[in-house]
């Protein structure tokens, strides 16, 4: 606990560009926690090379990242908002916790399993031991909650796992992090195939609406959208398509999905489109005019990437001291 507030620690990997979904189902609530929670916010640029990654890009786009992390409202003064690279304690609590993790519990991870099917030329011992990274992010920083989706809800019970380990041995070292149980972000479908969720690494380029699109082509991925042949607004799982703008539309506007169908009664799905695309607009509209003023300001972005890695660096080496302590590390001698 910082400061008589819980703490809260999430992460998104700096791999393709975030999507419409990423920010409706996650980011945009991370920013109302922020009033609530001592929040450290990572890019986890760590966690993006256990599949192979171009050096350039990789760069260009965590620094993307961070700036997205301020331009949708987290303000870096209040709350840090670091490079996972940045603060070594990652890495070195990581090797720590893989030395209190079982095989078998990481052979049980369907990530890894769903990731080992993807990339079948890169089975790489960084992707089976990703889950242990999760963990030491989380742990570092004494997190009291997380804020996780179904995806990654094994990774959190596996952290929690080998923190109770862990302090069953030492004594009471870790916090034993929860998962955060709020307002659930949208659920955002793929507007091509709404039986997956949007992806950022969706190939069809017309599946996903990017954070940056302009609204030109934000309307136009509306228009697009797959719906069904019925012609009728209704709110059901039998008419996903039609189900997914719905949900979409909601959350840009703050209208619950029954006064939406109440709003399109008796008209058609060209016009529930137009009016999809008109309300992502307005909302992405403040995201990208400050993204834009970030972008220009390269001395402000480097001075928050700085002082934030040494916060978290600050806070992270508090449980990294006492963690070598307890396992037998000889002292440093100053």
């Amino acid at each position: 606990m910082i400061n008589d507030k819980k703490v809260l620690f999430s992460g998104m990997q700096a791999t393709g560009n975030l999507t419409l979904g990423n920010y409706l189902g996650a980011l945009k609530n991370w920013v109302t926690l922020c009033d609530e929670y001592e929040c450290f916010y990572s890019v986890v640029d760590m966690h993006s090379i256990t599949v192979r990654q171009d050096p350039a890009t990789l760069r260009k786009r965590s620094r993307e990242l961070l700036m997205i992390y301020i331009a949708a409202g987290i303000d870096p003064e209040k709350n840090c908002l670091y490079y996972q690279s940045h603060v070594p304690g990652h890495a070195e609590l990581a090797w720590i916790l893989n030395c209190f993790t079982y095989m078998g519990e990481l052979n049980r991870m369907t990530q890894f399993k769903d990731k080992a099917a993807k990339h079948a030329d890169n089975i790489n011992a960084g992707l089976f031991t990703y889950p242990v990274l999760m963990a030491a992010d989380i742990l570092l920083y004494q997190a009291d909650v997380v804020p996780v989706g179904i995806d990654q809800m094994q990774h959190l019970e596996l952290t929690r796992d080998i923190a109770e380990r862990f302090n069953n041995i030492y004594g009471d070292v870790f916090t034993i992090p929860e998962a955060y149980v709020g307002k659930v972000g949208a659920k955002i479908m793929s507007l091509q195939d709404p039986s997956k969720k949007m992806s950022k690494s969706d190939e069809n380029p017309n599946a996903s609406i990017y954070l940056m699109d302009d609204p030109d082509t934000i309307m136009r991925k509306c228009k697009r959208a797959v719906t069904d042949s019925e012609g009728v607004v209704l709110y059901r799982d039998e008419q996903p398509g039609v189900k997914n703008l719905i949900d979409i539309y909601s959350a840009c506007s703050g209208k619950t999905p029954d006064e939406v169908v109440r709003e399109f009664d008796g008209r058609g799905y060209g016009e529930l489109k137009m009016a999809v695309g008109e309300s992502v607009v307005s909302v992405l509209k403040p995201l990208q005019e400050r993204h834009a003023e970030l972008a220009k300001d390269k001395a402000y972005i480097d001075r928050i990437i700085k002082d934030n890695a040494e916060k978290a660096t600050y806070y992270s080496n508090k449980t990294l001291s006492k963690v070598k302590r307890k396992i037998g590390y000889p002292d440093k001698i100053r």
